[in-house]
């Protein structure tokens, strides 16, 4: 019934989740603009397998959300419902990795009655934690509760081929192929052949103390850990292939932006506090700013408490050793993405901080682990409130931003992204005012100020819009979006031979651009063009069928050519797209007129 308890207890913290609709931070390129992950037929697990979508290399991960899209479709419920059930399921998991360590530390049995209530906070203190929320709540990081469900599993079964005497090669090789399936998940636990190097020094003990790191026995230890160093290699390669990583920083820059994030952890697993989805890389960083010094000095405490404690506490030195290295691959050794640290990338290091509360609550007996294990139940109710609160933050979009924006409001991509919330809601003022912000932060923001100009030309400042887009299109020569929206403001000012030159090069950065190719088809038209006009539609057609515009100005295009009953049977379709199309419908009238009288006329002609 244990375990059970714990599944239930990890699960309802995080049940508001369930409302939670798909949110603008990754899960719109991941799902809603995504169509290729949607089934397991062959054409989807194809995809799955090769591609490298948003720099990563996850194919287990696409295969579950395949399998959420055949069961719920595009329902956020069903894929909100599969991301808290894992991390349940983790919170299981967690319980029986720590009654089999904590039972090595006590030289007890797993099966110890008086090792229940430890290893039952270990997994609570894990699970319902408000670090953990963005890991379940965001439906994107189904990669984190999914690859630390194969890496908890991959170390339980370790730990038991190892400890038991018979050394189950079975359970070995198992861990070992659940271990590929954790970096196929998700490749955050490349450091665990690390971390079981570790266990094997404490407190599975075949390392080190009186075995020694050269004997006969701890060269067994290393040849059993090699499979795992290899399949770590090579998925490491693979994915810093599939990140393609940016300009890197300084190494002094990068020194003190991971001394900051592995002092933000710490602190944020203490006091989860002023928690928010996205804590934005400064534009500049100032490795002797005092918030950088403080930094050094948190990691530097924790370093040298663990070195003095390890022949006292070897447990704790083991903890805190075995945290860092599970959270080096995100402390920005390889930069990427926009965040100095996030909540996130303490997902697979947090069982570690449970088995320290678990191993120190096991150290009691009696009276005194009952107190103990009272004030644990009451820390972790707290927590569990907290965790509860956090959900809101992730429950749409606005409350996402909004959220960043009251901790951070320097963030250019929070401004930027309320910017797109405010356009697609039809407020263009505040939707003016929030990409504004945001390139006024972030002066080299490309796609802020595509975005202004966006904005700008829908509130009629076309002049505005096209020095924006322009300003867009010289950050990022191969910003598809920017020379083609710059196209339909010189368009728009009057500069027709300018707007084509753009939309050609929009064009040559993304053949499948279908708006910049209806955009540059109409720019065609204008010119009198319209044979060449009609080639641009049928192309985006192809690229974006069933778009009721590229019908519409398609066959006006063909009426222009005196092709009218081709012409008719484009509005037509458009209205089968659009019913309410009026415009389709007018043309439509006229252009049956013409193709009767042209009709009427040939028919005449001796």
């Amino acid at each position: 019934m244990v375990p059970l308890f714990v599944a239930i207890a990890a699960f309802l913290p995080y049940a508001p989740t369930l409302g939670g609709d798909f949110v603008t931070w990754d899960d719109n390129r991941n799902f809603l603009d995504n169509p290729h992950y949607r089934g397991l037929g062959w054409r989807e697990l194809g995809w799955m397998w090769t591609t490298f979508h948003m720099g990563h290399y996850v194919p287990l991960t696409w295969m579950t959300l395949g399998l959420d899209f055949e069961l719920w479709g595009m329902d956020p419920f069903g894929y909100h419902l599969v991301n808290t059930a894992l991390h349940a399921a983790n919170a299981v998991v967690v319980y029986f990795v720590a009654r089999r360590l904590l039972a090595l530390v006590r030289s007890a049995t797993p099966r110890d009655s008086e090792l229940t209530v430890p290893c039952a906070v270990a997994a609570l203190v894990f699970a319902i934690h408000p670090l953990r929320v963005e890991s379940v709540a965001w439906i994107t990081e189904r990669r984190d509760v999914l690859s630390l469900l194969f890496g908890l599993a991959s170390v339980l079964a370790y730990v038991r081929s190892r400890a038991d005497h018979t050394r189950s090669s079975r359970r070995y090789w198992g861990s070992v192929v659940l271990f590929a399936c954790t970096l196929l998940s998700k490749a955050t636990l490349v450091t665990l052949p690390a971390i079981l190097l570790l266990l094997n020094v404490y407190p599975l003990r075949r390392l080190g103390g009186d075995v020694g790191w050269r004997s006969a026995g701890a060269r067994r230890v290393y040849a059993e850990l090699a499979p795992f160093a290899a399949v770590s290699l090579a998925v490491s390669v693979l994915s810093l292939v599939a990140l393609d990583p940016p300009v890197q920083l300084g190494m002094g820059d990068k020194i003190a932006a991971s001394a900051f994030s592995l002092a933000f952890y710490i602190r944020k697993t203490i006091v989860p506090s002023g928690l928010a989805p996205l804590y934005e890389m400064p534009p500049d960083i100032d490795p002797l700013a005092p918030r950088y010094l403080a930094s050094y000095a948190i990691v530097g405490a924790v370093a040298l408490g663990a070195v003095l404690v390890r022949r006292r506490w070897p447990g704790l030195t083991a903890a805190l050793v075995a945290f860092v290295v599970i959270t080096l691959p995100m402390l920005g050794i390889v930069q990427n993405g926009p965040q100095i640290a996030a909540d996130r990338y303490t997902y697979h290091a947090a069982p570690v901080v449970g088995l320290l509360v678990g191993g120190a609550l096991a150290r009691w007996r009696g009276r005194p682990l009952r107190v103990a294990a009272l004030t644990a139940a009451g820390a972790l109710s707290v927590l569990a409130v907290l965790t509860w609160r956090q959900t809101d933050v992730w429950r749409d979009s606005d409350r996402l931003w909004s959220r960043v924006l009251s901790v951070d409001s320097t963030s250019s991509v929070a401004q930027i992204a309320m910017g797109d919330l405010r356009i697609a809601q039809g407020r263009l003022d505040e939707a003016a005012f929030h990409y504004g912000r945001g390139v006024a932060i972030d002066t080299d923001y490309a796609e802020g100020h595509n975005n202004l100009g966006v904005a700008l030309s829908r509130l009629g400042k076309v002049g505005e819009a096209a020095d924006h887009f322009q300003m867009a299109a010289a950050l990022d020569t191969t910003y598809a979006d920017a020379y083609a929206n710059w196209g339909v403001a010189l368009s728009r000012l009057g500069d027709h031979d300018a707007a084509l030159q753009r939309f050609r090069k929009a064009i040559a950065l993304d053949a499948r651009h279908a708006d910049a190719r209806v955009n540059y088809g109409n720019a065609l038209l204008r010119s009198g063009q319209a044979a060449a006009a009609v080639e641009q539609y049928r192309a985006a057609n192809e690229v974006r069928p069933g778009h009721p515009d590229t019908h519409v100005n398609w066959g006006a295009a063909l009426a222009q050519l005196g092709r009218y009953t081709e012409a008719a049977d484009r509005f037509r379709e458009a209205l089968s797209l659009d019913p309410s199309n009026i415009e389709a419908r007018e043309y439509l009238d006229r252009a049956t007129r013409l193709a009767a009288r042209q009709d009427d006329s040939t028919r005449r002609e001796p």
